[in-house]
């Protein structure tokens, strides 16, 4: 069994998904802009698992953590040489841009775009070769694909460039699964913190009545990474978002 990969593992969701494979008892490569925070997180999630549980460290579930910068996509090769087979690989790396077409910042624009689209693809073709055969890719994309708002240009674009990323991806790495999710707000991620009056009127436009959260997130990453029967999906999760 190879390696779980989790670009982006640092924080948010990404750190959530990281802790769910470890507690499983799977070797976690986490990935993070800052070569100590990578590290100092992979150890955090490797001791924190109840001892005699019979999952994570004491099942064999262990993290390290890795510098990675996707804005550097030349550089990724060699930032992920040591990886070794993998067998679930989760683009969790996400970045901010409020850009709007009247006041265009084309290299605030240029940074996304690189981060989620060329270093996305750069790194699924670094690691290509060491996909095992039942392997799966997870891309994360957004709601701002389908629900822009003032200021999302950018991120818009790039999200929906993240569901064409999935068609061809899916048709090139075949039998190797790739999807994606796209969350829409997340009521308990670091980016929403002291945004409760925000949250709380959108969650009148959600059909569930709430708010989705991290443990919702991940529950549906590891559905669309876990489940043999799904490909090609571009999956939200938004709590039933309507405008």
């Amino acid at each position: 069994m190879g390696d779980v990969v989790i670009v982006g593992g640092t924080s948010g969701i990404g750190l959530e998904l990281a802790r769910h494979y470890v507690r499983l008892g799977r070797t976690v490569v986490l990935t993070g802009r800052d070569t100590d925070r990578a590290t100092k997180t992979a150890a955090a999630i490797s001791a924190d698992i109840e001892p005699g549980t019979g999952t994570g460290a004491a099942a064999g579930g262990s993290a390290r953590g890795i510098p990675l910068d996707l804005t550097a996509p030349g550089a990724l090769a060699a930032a992920l040489a040591d990886v070794g087979e993998v067998d679930r690989l989760a683009l969790v790396a996400v970045d901010r841009d409020r850009n709007t077409v009247a006041d265009y910042d084309h290299a605030r624009a240029r940074h996304l775009t690189t981060l989620k689209l060329v270093g996305y693809t750069e790194v699924v073709h670094t690691l290509a070769r060491r996909l095992s055969e039942d392997a799966a890719v997870l891309l994360f994309g957004g709601a701002a694909r389908e629900w822009p708002y003032p200021g999302s240009t950018t991120v818009s674009i790039v999200n929906g460039g993240i569901t064409g990323m999935v068609a061809t991806l899916a048709a090139e790495l075949a039998p190797v699964r790739v999807n994606a999710i796209h969350p829409g707000m997340v009521a308990d991620t670091p980016y929403w913190a002291g945004g409760a009056e925000v949250l709380e009127a959108a969650k009148h436009r959600m059909l569930t009545g709430r708010i989705p959260t991290m443990a919702d997130v991940v529950e549906a990453s590891v559905f669309l990474l876990e489940n043999p029967a799904v490909n090609a999906v571009n999956l939200p999760v938004d709590g039933g978002w309507r405008r």
